[in-house]
Parts: structure tokens; C-alpha cells; sequence
């Protein structure tokens, strides 16, 4: 095929001829003369013909154009102030290259089932489309944030034998003939173990949770960013928390203004998210709580009408911290202060979107996390290399876990996580 020009080139290609492939958007013609709006995935142009100036077959052609018609079209590109992009393209040329009969996402409005239903289309509109390039600018985000800090990726299993969070929340799968083997709840307890090797270390991948939940901030397969640094305590777990969520939302403020915009996004909020991020103690949120109202009683754990309370009474994200041990994961260290806590911390986003951070520091007493492996009813052999972790020069740690499609859905300001990724699996859908 003849070279073509992606429409985000054609500013600084201003009297050239060039030829642009894409997507139709939408046609209009005034009899003599027609305008086709192509995008390509880098942009929008609009492509003017005149009829006394084009081939009858490339008028003919024109008027065969339909939504998502892809297309080739060739001629001079200018600058067009009005024109989306700035640029406009006198076209001598138009050729239809896939015809597009009955696109099932049209202007009208649609129920949110049949979106989703027609999801490998509906990818194809502006508000998804702008959705995709935040959600991009945020993973590029978290490897700059890590790369930049000397940080090692390491990645860990998908398949394991070990439970890194709720045995009910498991996808069990057949392993040969070595039993069950899980979906990875987390990749945590294999970065701790790099850790010890590299001192800084991430993973970054998708995890899964067999949740039968319903609500809009759970899917049961989302990508989370795990990092966990050697001798960083629970304090300093917090620091690198609000130093990344910072980075990642300045990035997106930064470079990704034009798709917030198409998004609607308030940005007032989202420019307020600068370290420090407010700190509560469990203990204090459940007081808090009960003076605004709620019900919470001590040694539950924070609902999502819990969270979304506490958040409100903050202008950025706040860390709670110290959690009940009986609410909480066996891995985490006890509080020395305070043995019927640990130290851990939810990062709670403003604006009703919850939870997107879980970290804490680990215990890193041998004894003490081998009792609490038992207590939970863990197959102990299962864990013994992560008890070896112990053994072998046992070091104060901590880490966290960002999960990327709550992330994503705050800073776009969207409602529910599901278009937060490309295609979501929720409870009841696996398909497309």
C-alpha cells in the first residue's frame, strides 16, 4: 500500500499532499460540496471535496460512506483553525477500503448492557477512546515512578499454590497432578522474597478475585502495581504512596488535559492531590464516623459508604492505618502499641471512589507469622519457603498494592470501574 500520514502528523505537513487511512465519523454535503470526518486513533480530520474537483467515481464513492466506513483518503492538508485538529484536507482522492453496514453504536442513546454487549465497538467512541489514553498515561506513569527510583520489575506467577489474601476469593484451576493451583490473588509474597535480593522491587500484572460482588468498584480480574522496598517501615510505606499517587495524577494533568476535558472532568480536585495526603488511625475514623452518623462499630472493617464518608471530610486523599488484625491479612505486622492491630493503611481517594491503595509494613518475626498462618486455617508446607524469608536474615519491609482500573476511574472521574479497562470481567459477564 501507497505511504500514509497519521493525522496527528499533519500540523507540521501544512501544503503537503498526503494520504490518511481511518474510520468515518460522520459525512455532511451541501450537493456540491462534502465533508467526511476521518479518525485514525491519533486524531480527527476533516476532509472537504468538491465536486467539480473530484473524479465522479471518488464522488460516487462518497456518497457510499456509512459510520466506521474505513477509508483512504488523499490530498493537500492545511491549516483550518475550525477544523478538528487544527488541520483540513482539500481531498482529491477517497477510497473505501471496509465497508461498515448497520454500526450498532450510533448517536442515539444506549442501555448500558447493550454497551457493553457491543463493548469491541463501543471501544471506538470519544469517551472511551479518551479513557484508554488516561488509563495509558497512568501505567506509563508507574514504570517511570519505579524506573526513575532505581526500582527492579520483577514478575511473578499468574498460577500459584499459595493464598495471598481470602481462600474465598480464589479461581482454583486442575495443576497436572499436583492438585489445585490458583489465579494469583497478588503477587506480593514473591516480591518480598526479590526484595531481600534486590532491595526495591515491583510487579505489575493482572490479578484476580472471585468475589460475587456487584458493586461498581470491584471486577474480578483488574491489573494492580505492587511494589515493596527492604527496611521501609509503615511510615515510609505511606511516604512512597503519596510521592506515587501524586506523580501519577501530575502525569495525567500534564499530558493527557484534552482527554480529561472530553471526559468532563472537574480538575480543581485532581490538582489538589499533593503530598502530604491527610493520616487517621482506624481508631479515630471509627469515632469520626459515629459523630457524622454511621453506624460503624470498632473491629469492623470500612464498608464502601464508610469510606466514601471519611473521604468527603478531606480536600485530597487520606491514609487510614492500623486496622484490626482479625480484618486484615495474615502477612501483616502487629502493631507493638497496640497487639490487636497491624501495621497497614488504606489510601481512600476524595470524590466517593474508595479505596485505591492497600499497603503495610510485614512481620517479619518468624514465630509470629508462622502462628498467624495456622490461625487462618493456611496449609503451612505451602508457605514454608515464605517462612524461609524469616529464617534466612529476616529485614523490616512493607509494600503496597495500587490497583490500576480504581486509579483510572477516579482520575477520569467516571462512575464505575468497568470502562476503566479495555474488556472488564465482572460476575456476570465473560464475554466479549
Amino acid at each position: 500500500m501507497p505511504e500514509r500520514h497519521w493525522i496527528e502528523e499533519l500540523a507540521s505537513r501544512a501544503g503537503e499532499t498526503v494520504s490518511v487511512r481511518g474510520w468515518v465519523v460522520t459525512t455532511r454535503s451541501s450537493g456540491k460540496i462534502a465533508f467526511v470526518v476521518v479518525r485514525d486513533g491519533t486524531g480527527m480530520l476533516q476532509a472537504v471535496l468538491s465536486k467539480k474537483d473530484v473524479s465522479a467515481d471518488v464522488w460516487d464513492a462518497f456518497g457510499k460512506l456509512t459510520q466506521e466506513t474505513s477509508l483512504e483518503v488523499t490530498g493537500v492538508a492545511r491549516a483550518e483553525p475550525r477544523a478538528p485538529g487544527g488541520v483540513e484536507l482539500q481531498a482529491s482522492d477517497l477510497r473505501i477500503i471496509g465497508p461498515s453496514v448497520d454500526f450498532p453504536i450510533t448517536p442515539k442513546e444506549h442501555g448500558i448492557a447493550f454497551l457493553f454487549e457491543n463493548r469491541h465497538v463501543w471501544l471506538r467512541s470519544k469517551q472511551q477512546v479518551a479513557i484508554a489514553r488516561v488509563r495509558n498515561e497512568v501505567i506509563q506513569a508507574i514504570r517511570d515512578f519505579f524506573y526513575e527510583r532505581h526500582f527492579t520489575l520483577v514478575d511473578t506467577p499468574i498460577l500459584t499454590g499459595s493464598i495471598g489474601e481470602h481462600a474465598g476469593t480464589l479461581f482454583a484451576v486442575d495443576y497436572f497432578d499436583l492438585g489445585k493451583a490458583y489465579l494469583a490473588q497478588t503477587g506480593q509474597l514473591y516480591v518480598e522474597a526479590a526484595a531481600a535480593a534486590l532491595g526495591k522491587v515491583y510487579c505489575f500484572g493482572p490479578t484476580f478475585r472471585a468475589e460475587k460482588s456487584k458493586t461498581r468498584r470491584h471486577l474480578t480480574e483488574f491489573w494492580m502495581v505492587e511494589p515493596e522496598v527492604a527496611w521501609n517501615d509503615s511510615a515510609a510505606n505511606m511516604r512512597l504512596q503519596e510521592d506515587f499517587v501524586s506523580y501519577i495524577v501530575g502525569r495525567c494533568l500534564e499530558r493527557r488535559k484534552n482527554d480529561l476535558a472530553e471526559l468532563g472532568r472537574d480538575l480543581a480536585p485532581l490538582e489538589r492531590v499533593q503530598p502530604p495526603f491527610h493520616r487517621i488511625s482506624y481508631t479515630d475514623a471509627v469515632a469520626k464516623l459515629k459523630s457524622l452518623g454511621g453506624d460503624m462499630e470498632w473491629g469492623r472493617d470500612l464498608g464502601g459508604d464508610d469510606e466514601t464518608t471519611l473521604a468527603k471530610q478531606y480536600d485530597r486523599p487520606v491514609f487510614v492505618y492500623n486496622y484490626p488484625k482479625a480484618v486484615k491479612a495474615f502477612y501483616m505486622k502487629e502493631n507493638p502499641d497496640d497487639p490487636r492491630t497491624v501495621l497497614n493503611n488504606d489510601c481512600l481517594a476524595p470524590e466517593g471512589y474508595g479505596e485505591i491503595i492497600g499497603g503495610s509494613q510485614r512481620e517479619d518475626d518468624y514465630e509470629k507469622l508462622r502462628a498467624r498462618i495456622k490461625a487462618e486455617g493456611l496449609p503451612e508446607e505451602a508457605y514454608s519457603w515464605y517462612l524461609d524469608l524469616r529464617k534466612y536474615g529476616t529485614f523490616v519491609h512493607a509494600g503496597f498494592g495500587l490497583g490500576v482500573e480504581r486509579t483510572v476511574a477516579w482520575i477520569c472521574g467516571i462512575p464505575h470501574i468497568r470502562e476503566a479497562i479495555a474488556f472488564p470481567r465482572t460476575l456476570y459477564r465473560l464475554w466479549p
